[in-house]
């Protein structure tokens, strides 16, 4: 089924009261049409609102902390794809549609990961992603349990029904994080944590400790880490080790001219 998003959708506007201004009112469980939520909601600029069947629901903000693992996520999924460039990604702007046994609902992932080989790639022109993410990535929202349950519960059953491949819960708190895969019944179960580390099966070669995403050590660090030194930084590390290889050969002809200069030298006498 199709629907109409599309990138010059018109941004809704309403009017405010005076103390509004700083804090828009939420219409969250507004019923809309979805034709509606598309044309008045979806590109709205105050707050970000998903829809499920039939009814709007606001998107919960994370906590700083929680954001913070998210950016550093983020990054080190840019520097993968620099060196492995299998995948495309998109953040919360972008929504997809999940036409699930029992409902309709509109998703909008914190980060979104689109493989280059998945039958519907990303795209010039898209405001809406047609397909079904490969990974769908989200900042947990914990500032009540409601917002917690949405994201470890909800979206954790919509995602899997919808057949997501890959679905991580990222929090400031490493026993709040998650990371799972859909095994061959259709089931999230845990990406296993095989030394510490957990790597995507949908990104071969993409790994990184879940306590990583808390301390968040500087790219520069990474480079001389197994679990990091094959993507991060790697163009340096190369340059680096070029640089050393070709000094190494310097000294050992500079060596070599000064032993040949002593034997001439030593002839001589």
């Amino acid at each position: 089924m199709t629907h109409s998003a599309t990138p010059d959708a018109p941004v809704r506007t309403k009017a405010y009261a005076a103390d509004d201004a700083v804090s828009p009112r939420s219409e969250n469980g507004r019923r809309v049409p979805e034709a509606t939520y598309w044309a008045e909601y979806y590109h709205a600029a105050d707050i970000c609102y998903e829809w499920n069947d039939g009814r709007l629901e606001e998107k919960p903000v994370s906590r700083w902390e929680t954001i913070a693992v998210y950016k550093w996520l983020m990054g080190l999924l840019e520097h993968f794809l620099k060196v492995h460039p299998i995948a495309d990604w998109v953040v919360l702007e972008m929504g997809f549609r999940l036409a699930l046994a029992d409902k309709t609902i509109i998703r909008r992932p914190d980060l979104g990961v689109v493989r280059r080989d998945n039958p519907q790639p990303l795209g010039p022109g898209m405001a809406s992603y047609p397909g079904i993410f490969d990974v769908c990535i989200e900042a947990l929202s914990d500032l009540s349990q409601q917002d917690i349950r949405r994201d470890t519960v909800t979206q954790h059953g919509e995602y899997a029904a919808g057949g997501v491949p890959e679905y991580y819960i990222l929090s400031h708190r490493v026993e709040h994080q998650a990371f799972y895969t859909l095994d061959t019944a259709g089931h999230y179960v845990p990406l296993p944590l095989t030394d510490g580390v957990v790597r995507s099966r949908v990104l071969p070669g993409f790994q990184f400790r879940p306590r990583d995403l808390c301390a968040q050590p500087d790219w520069d660090s990474l480079r001389a880490d197994p679990v990091y030194a094959g993507f991060v930084l790697s163009g340096w590390t190369a340059a680096e080790q070029r640089a050393e290889a070709e000094a190494a050969a310097r000294r050992q002809a500079e060596a070599e001219l000064a032993r040949l200069r002593a034997e001439i030298d030593a002839s001589k006498q």
